[in-house]
């Protein structure tokens, strides 16, 4: 998680220079240029000022819900944020691997799921032997499943593996 709030305070970084420094010299210089009705460059500019601001504010709010991430609420015995979740896939007959994450770090082709997704939101809360019911676009999946491993367990194998290595 500590590398989606580094990816989201540079954003920030980029963002907060562009409304302080290039998009008030963008404004200028297309203000000196003179009839602002027509002026092409200072409307892009005023246009972009506002997007910048909306998506810092977006940015700002999703920094702090993930700064009140707890993993002491994050359950020990059931899928939750972080879990890795093998299941069968009774509709495609197939055992996928999953890893719940956050929304910035889904990667489907990877198994990447996002907590807030269809299918991560059926996983939750899940135990090994549990099946989850999907509706997606192409119908209902069901998904037993088979293996689970929280974050917590997850995070005893890295351990495990770093003292092994010396």
């Amino acid at each position: 998680m500590e590398h989606v709030k580094a990816k989201l305070a540079e954003e920030i970084k980029a963002l907060e220079y562009e409304l302080t420094t290039e998009l008030p010299a963008e404004i200028k210089k297309a203000v000196a240029l003179g009839d602002l009705s027509e002026n092409a460059e200072y409307h892009m500019a005023k246009q972009r000022q506002v997007f910048v601001n909306a998506r810092l504010g977006q940015l700002k709010k999703r920094m702090g819900e993930l700064a009140m991430v707890n993993l002491a609420d994050i359950p020990t015995d059931r899928a939750g944020f972080g879990s890795r979740i093998t299941v069968f896939d009774q509709t495609k007959e197939e055992e996928i691997i999953y890893s719940l994450v956050t929304s910035e770090e889904s990667d489907v082709a990877k198994g990447l799921i996002s907590t807030t997704s269809p299918i991560g939101r059926a996983l939750l809360k899940k135990q090994v032997g549990d099946i989850a019911t999907v509706i997606t676009p192409n119908g209902k999946r069901e998904l037993e499943v088979l293996k689970l491993a929280t974050i917590h367990e997850i995070a005893l194998e890295v351990i495990e593996a770093d003292k092994a290595k010396g």
